[in-house]
């Protein structure tokens, strides 16, 4: 079964300050994977690497067996087109911490818009499909409210609404809640575990460790731009192996 996504000795530099040092990982297809560690870590940079928001230095990553972002002829990797790497992100979903809604467009105008503009969908069919999306996450009686008239729960909620109406294959999640009023926490969360339950990959950078015991199928601890510890998320929150991993989960469970 090919990995819905393989890295493969991954680096990332921001100057000379070596973000990534050589990152390796496989996630399965339907996988919830959670990524957890400190702030600085790389968590967020690896996973906008992902869908080549951030090109790497070195190493190769895969989505469904294809690579991201270059093309490969022998030994030497030449960097896709715009209009290539375009394509291969019609196939992923970002949600990110900060809702990113186009404040002048309505839930479902908002939902629509990839659609319409990039799958070239018609305008009517593409509105049936965000309402039946907003439905999906909760809010089928916000459709034509205004990013301003949503808390920030629901603004995220209709983020993911927007992604997933793209029909990704994959979905990564940057730290969804960590923008959020404690009490909203919950309603983003549920959504997940309900995309969890339907079957879709995820690869998600949080702090919540209850949801990655709960929904998670593997689990990531990465520090200073290396992978640290990895299993199954009740094994490393539970038992962790390493000092490193211990010292930061005493910190946050």
């Amino acid at each position: 079964m090919t990995a819905m996504v393989k890295a493969e000795q991954v680096h990332k530099s921001f100057g000379p300050v070596e973000v990534l040092k050589g990152i390796d990982l496989e996630v399965a297809p339907e996988e919830v994977f959670c990524l957890v560690g400190p702030s600085g870590s790389g968590k967020s940079t690896f996973l906008r690497c992902i869908n080549h928001l951030e090109e790497i230095n070195a190493g190769r990553l895969y989505v469904d067996g294809t690579l991201v972002g270059y093309r490969q002829q022998g030994d030497k990797l030449y960097e896709l087109r715009d209009r290539e790497v375009a394509a291969q992100r019609r196939n992923i979903g970002m949600v990110f911490q900060r809702f990113n809604l186009f404040p002048h467009m309505t839930a479902a105008g908002n939902v629509m818009e990839a659609p319409v503009r990039v799958k070239k969908e018609s305008k009517s069919a593409a509105r049936e499909r965000s309402v039946a999306l907003l439905d999906r996450v909760g809010l089928g009686d916000k459709c034509d409210s205004y990013p301003a008239q949503l808390s920030g729960g629901q603004q995220q909620r209709v983020a993911i609404a927007r992604a997933l109406a793209m029909e990704p294959k994959l979905m990564l999640f940057d730290e969804p809640t960590s923008a959020l009023d404690p009490e909203l926490v919950g309603e983003v969360l549920d959504v997940m575990r309900d995309l969890a339950s339907e079957g879709m990959t995820m690869i998600v950078v949080t702090h919540e460790m209850g949801f990655a015991r709960e929904v998670g199928d593997s689990l990531v601890f990465m520090d200073d731009g290396v992978v640290v510890e990895s299993g199954h998320p009740r094994e490393v929150l539970g038992n962790p192996q390493h000092e490193r991993t211990r010292s930061f989960l005493s910190k946050v469970l």
